[in-house]
């Protein structure tokens, strides 16, 4: 349920587009697919192909033979997390950049060609990775390759088509952070809970860095990371994967890897008390978040309790029938709208985050109130049996369904290989979940749910069109 959330969530700090939402069953269908979970569609992880090429690409090819169309991906191992004061954003403005232009082609004609040929493309910027795609006939994925190769290694950072960029992605920030009340309370709760993490900066970046890029700054930027030695392909679809290797091998076996340097670490510091803001911002109606520090995958001492936050994330945010939706919403009538967010694919330990919108004649304090209860009743009270078994089946019959999709599947094993888990792991999500008992759910919620540790964001809006404040009250 959460990995497609979370390269949904991804996208919506980056300001891109949301994929599948979750797949919600009635109770009578949820029970039948918790007992045939195993019922996965054949083409899992254990039916990947994986090559590496001399300079280091390493290539993931998954068949797919329902229809004669492919899905291919570069992924490259950078993204918002890598970067540092001053050019915060930048990973973003270079994926821009990306289509403006190579030695062999005009600026806008990647898209064209690709369009002409009956394809579909884009690209996407994450914390831990940025990302190009195309969905196409199967019998074109040749053109796809020798595009992406080409701009692997030969782009033209032209200082006027960055200008131009710079335009459009400051509009893109003004648009959908700075004039979205709601978006920009987040961005702050962002830089309010994570201090020394990289997960600090907005994925965007910040509106001064990006007002004061170079042209240097993105060439650094893309010679730095854009190598074979740092990027992944997957490929997806009516495919034979010795074919794909050669394809790759011809493309991309040429060009040149770079002298990778890893970023240093940053752990996030111990928060040591409740950090709390107020954001005041011209909007309608109020809205709150609330986060606690939380291991990923990645991190975890203990893979379970991972699984288990997952669940819980389940329990509280699982559709109509969990307890957020049937306690808050409909039975106290307190929030008028409110989500859960976990993300256990982060390359770093992450936040599990609560943000609600209370309802009408109700204050921000009634619904934060409310939103702590629901943890606090985790805490001393295990969830009962049935219960556990919806969320779980809620959760295993998601899976069976993005599984359908080719598009899913490829950034199911590109994700986690770009953020160091490995593709073998794509398999593991199912098991970790029927795994998960009443006890683990428990106790992740009190180690990790500690008034100590939270963060509030508050947006307080403002009736008149004024500059966005922000307050440490």
């Amino acid at each position: 349920m959460r990995l497609i959330n979370s390269i949904k969530n991804k996208y919506r700090q980056a300001n891109f587009f949301k994929l599948m939402g979750i797949a919600l069953l009635c109770n009578a269908g949820v029970y039948n697919t918790l007992a045939h979970a195993e019922l996965l569609p054949a083409t899992t992880a254990a039916n990947v192909t994986v090559y590496e090429l001399d300079n280091g690409m390493r290539i993931l090819v998954l068949p797919d033979h329902r229809a004669p169309v492919v899905v291919s991906q570069v992924w490259y191992r950078v993204g918002s997390s890598y970067e540092h004061n001053g050019v915060t954003g930048i990973s973003h403005m270079l994926e821009h950049m990306m289509f403006k232009g190579t030695k062999k082609l005009k600026p806008g004609e990647f898209s064209e060609i690709i369009a002409f040929n009956g394809g579909e493309e884009n690209a996407f910027t994450g914390t831990d990775y940025t990302a190009y795609f195309q969905t196409i006939a199967a019998d074109r994925l040749e053109l796809c390759l020798r595009l992406e190769a080409e701009r692997m290694r030969n782009l033209k950072l032209d200082e006027t088509e960055l200008k131009k960029e710079l335009q459009v992605v400051k509009e893109e920030r003004r648009m959908r952070t700075e004039d979205n009340p709601q978006a920009l309370t987040f961005e702050q709760f962002q830089a309010t809970a994570f201090v020394n993490s990289p997960y600090h900066h907005p994925i965007i970046g910040w509106m001064d860095d990006i007002t004061n890029y170079k042209v240097n700054d993105a060439r650094e930027w893309y010679d730095r990371w854009y190598a074979p030695n740092n990027a992944i392909l997957v490929v997806v679809g009516d495919v034979q994967p010795a074919a794909v290797y050669a394809l790759a091998k011809k493309y991309f076996g040429k060009l040149k890897p770079s002298l990778l340097v890893p970023p240093k670490t940053q752990i996030e510091i111990p928060q040591l008390g409740e950090r709390r803001i107020k954001v005041h911002a011209p909007a309608e109606v109020p809205y709150v978040v609330l986060g606690y520090p939380v291991p990923v995958l990645k991190t975890a001492k203990e893979a379970w309790q991972v699984y288990a936050l997952d669940v819980l994330a389940g329990v509280l945010d699982g559709g109509d029938s969990a307890r957020l939706s049937r306690e808050l919403i409909r039975g106290q009538q307190i929030a008028a709208q409110v989500s859960v967010s976990y993300d256990m694919y982060d390359r770093l330990n992450s936040s599990f985050v609560l943000s609600a919108v209370p309802n009408d004649n109700k204050k921000v304090a009634d619904i934060e109130t409310a939103l702590r209860q629901q943890l606090n009743k985790l805490k001393t009270h295990k969830i009962s049996a049935e219960e556990l078994a919806r969320v779980k089946a809620q959760v295993l019959a998601s899976e069976v369904y993005q599984r359908d999709s080719m598009f899913y599947q490829g950034m199911r094993l590109g994700l986690l290989e770009a953020v160091g888990l490995g593709w073998q792991r794509a398999d593991e999500y199912v098991a970790g979940i029927k795994a998960v008992t009443a006890e683990q759910v428990q106790s992740v919620a009190k180690e990790y749910f500690v008034d100590q540790h939270v963060t509030v964001a508050e947006l307080v809006p403002q009736s008149s069109i004024t500059a966005p404040n922000v307050s440490g009250e």
